[in-house]
């Protein structure tokens, strides 16, 4: 079955914002580009833009979180617009609750984590990076939806 791995795009603080995942997920990047790294005389890279990240990824369980900074000339991403939310299913209560709780420090919770009306364990936030994130664990499934 195919995967489906989420792609965040940042203005200029994709490292940070992934340092800080890195934290709460585990694990070690399987990537990190910046920019200076694909310089060339045909792709030409602004100085202040040279140390941002081209592309990062982080490995969490048989999926991948990527992001980039969104180079200036292109425009700033919204931070503040409606993204889709990425979805955690989480094996266990106790790591719902430690990934919600990693997650969301800094944010803003927009449902709290708690049983939820359909039966499962369920809340809903924005990060500090203005990332939206749903955390679910659901005893039927145990992390495999």
């Amino acid at each position: 079955m195919a995967l489906i791995n989420p792609h965040i795009n940042f203005n200029g603080n994709a490292e940070e914002a992934f340092t800080f995942y890195k934290s709460v997920f585990g694990g070690e990047f399987a990537m990190i580009m910046r920019f200076k790294d694909m310089a060339s005389p045909e792709f030409q890279v602004a100085e202040n833009e040279a140390n941002k990240i081209m592309h990062i990824a982080l490995p969490i369980g048989k999926n991948v979180l990527m992001a980039n900074d969104v180079p200036e000339m292109m425009g700033r991403v919204n931070e503040n617009e409606n993204r889709s939310k990425i979805s955690i299913s989480a094996e266990s209560k106790e790591e719902a609750d430690r990934l919600f709780n990693g997650l969301s420090a800094g944010g803003s919770v927009e449902m709290p984590i708690s049983d939820s009306p359909w039966g499962s364990y369920f809340g809903m936030f924005r990060d500090k990076y203005g990332i939206e994130w749903m955390v679910d664990f659901d005893p039927k499934y145990k992390g495999q939806i």
